[in-house]
């Protein structure tokens, strides 16, 4: 087998720095390396000694470039990726203006495999190397998004989302049967093959009949290694919404959790206005929330309660939501993470941020260890990041006492400039 080694400053982690002090399980070398072949890490430790160990490999030398497993996002929409930053006020105005009316266009297969393959290659760019995605109604935009992923090596999460009740428009309506059908269809095409997993995805309660939401719970029920993805409690006029569409729910979360739509393997995007009950749920069934900051101040939403849930022992994942989101890097969205916890009265360290982007929301999606991870056993995804991409960034970096600073720098301010290289399972883009 063919070795490569990378060697730089590398970034790695031994636990959860939401719940446990972040220095205790934060593991950095300043002159590290990254053992990998076949796709996965052999090994991560001090450069001269992976030197010895691995004589005849390949070396990259990223010098003092930062060497961190590459972002997970875990939470987006592929074919909003041509409206993202459109002006809106609330969310149900924005979906109605921007979103529908976008996703009716991937009734052409061949515009999603377009907009597929651009989604892919700008997340790339910004150090993204896997995605976790709302398709649209149509089954070509599922096999659109895993055909291009395909092509590029790429891990990704998906599905064909479902709406049947007259709350969507009417060329993005299926039925609860063919919502059933196509997507049983697509889970059985795509579901582990290759590096596609398959989420079974109702877009949320409010554009869903309780029949819908009744057959992919049977689905997810048949299929319970795959992830299911929704959507909960975004904004609190959504809420009043769901209020009304199902008035004998405890609440929002029960809309799904009576229909077989809540369990360990569910992710639940944005989950900001929680009810008490809905918290001990999520907790009890080990399920994973995902916090979608661009967005949620892009849109108006709200604050999410990323320490205050992530100390409950919640998953939680990190997220661009794209095109709700008003970026595509996920270093934009750890400053976002940042601002809000500020808001609450929380700031997250630097490491927290970067835990969040990678292992966290690997974490959420279950596939710690596997994906986000920099250590051995892992697909070998890395990013390569440039602590000194910009004047600005490296003026401030020039003065940085410890990694942390001068990483953090990076996040505050950086961008897809900031990121020096990409390898996907095991390979350099």
């Amino acid at each position: 087998m063919t070795q490569h080694l990378l060697l730089g400053q590398t970034l790695a982690y031994s636990g959860n720095p939401l719940t446990a002090p972040w220095s205790d399980v934060t593991h950095h070398e300043r002159r590290g390396a990254v053992a990998i072949a076949d796709g996965r890490i052999l090994e991560v430790g001090p450069a001269d000694r992976l030197r010895s160990t691995y004589r005849g490999a390949k070396v990259t030398d990223y010098g003092d470039d930062l060497i961190s497993a590459g972002f997970v996002d875990a939470h987006m929409h592929y074919p909003q990726t041509g409206i993202i930053a459109s002006w809106g006020k609330r969310l149900i105005d924005w979906l109605n203006t921007y979103t529908f009316p976008e996703e009716m266009r991937f009734a052409d297969p061949a515009y999603a495999a377009e907009v597929a393959g651009r989604s892919l290659d700008l997340a790339l760019a910004h150090g993204t190397t896997t995605l976790t995605s709302f398709c649209t109604i149509h089954p070509a935009s599922v096999d659109a998004f895993f055909a291009a992923g395909a092509e590029r090596g790429m891990r990704l999460i998906a599905g064909k989302t479902c709406m049947d009740r007259d709350t969507a428009p009417a060329g993005l309506r299926d039925t609860a049967q063919s919502a059933y059908d196509d997507s049983r269809a697509l889970l059985h095409k795509w579901h582990g093959t290759g590096r596609a997993a398959y989420a079974i995805t109702p877009r949320f309660s409010p554009t869903s009949t309780p029949g819908q939401l009744e057959a992919l719970g049977a689905l997810w029920a048949e299929h319970p290694d795959c992830l299911m993805q929704t959507h909960l409690s975004e904004q609190v006029d959504e809420i009043a919404w769901v209020r009304g569409l199902y008035p004998d729910a405890r609440d929002y979360l029960d809309t799904y959790e009576r229909f077989g739509l809540l369990g360990p393997r569910g992710l639940y995007g944005h989950s900001i206005h929680l009810e008490p009950r809905e918290i001990d749920r999520l907790v009890e069934v080990d399920a994973s929330v995902v916090h979608c900051p661009t967005s949620n101040a892009f849109i108006g939403s709200g604050m999410f309660d990323t320490l205050g849930l992530g100390g409950r022992g919640l998953r939680v994942g990190l997220a661009t939501d794209t095109g709700g989101g008003s970026s595509f890097s996920m270093l934009r969205t750890m400053a976002a993470a940042y601002d809000i916890g500020q808001l609450r009265g929380g700031a997250l360290h630097a490491a927290q941020l970067m835990w969040l982007a990678t292992e966290g929301s690997a974490r959420a999606l279950h596939m710690g260890g596997v994906i986000g991870h920099l250590g051995a056993g892992a697909e070998a995804d890395i990013c390569v990041l440039d602590l000194a991409s910009t004047p600005a960034i490296a003026q401030r970096s020039a003065r940085a006492e410890s990694i942390w600073e001068a990483l953090f720098a990076t996040q505050m301010m950086g961008d897809d400039r900031a990121v020096r290289a990409v390898w996907v399972g095991g390979a350099a883009r």
